[in-house]
């Protein structure tokens, strides 16, 4: 069963796949030219999907298709590449270009709550010793 439904992976693994540089299928330098094949980027970009949704260890994710340290190792290359960040700029651009964003209009750090203690001794901290009776 998928993660998430394919009209939404398939676009973005479309996209994310044209950001990846080619690699060989064996490693170039091996000596034999007959080292284990490199685990296709498809499959750890499912996993990290996986883990994006299940919110849980590497571990946990880990299969015989691919072991959680693979998914690790590919995952902090891909940053190293920018990959990701250049995933996110896409992504903003293609919200801006279909839906527009209004970042002008956006308050980033605000919020209005109402203080529990509310009066005079509203923002004092309790260190302080003051008597509240």
């Amino acid at each position: 069963m998928p993660v998430l439904p394919s009209w939404l992976t398939e676009p973005l693994w479309d996209q994310f796949s044209a950001l990846l540089p080619q690699r060989p299928l064996y490693h170039p330098d091996h000596p034999l030219r007959c080292h284990r094949p490199r685990i296709k980027d498809r499959i750890v970009f499912d996993k990290l999907l996986q883990l994006l949704r299940f919110v849980c260890a590497y571990e946990a994710i880990a299969d015989t298709t691919c072991s959680a340290s693979t998914i690790r190792s590919r995952r902090d290359e891909w940053i190293r590449l920018g990959v990701f960040s250049q995933l996110k700029q896409i992504a903003l651009d293609s919200y801006d270009r279909i839906v527009g964003l209004m970042l002008d209009q956006i308050a980033i750090d605000g919020s209005l709550t109402k203080a529990p203690g509310g009066g005079e001794v509203a923002g004092v901290p309790r260190s302080t010793g003051e008597n509240r009776a």
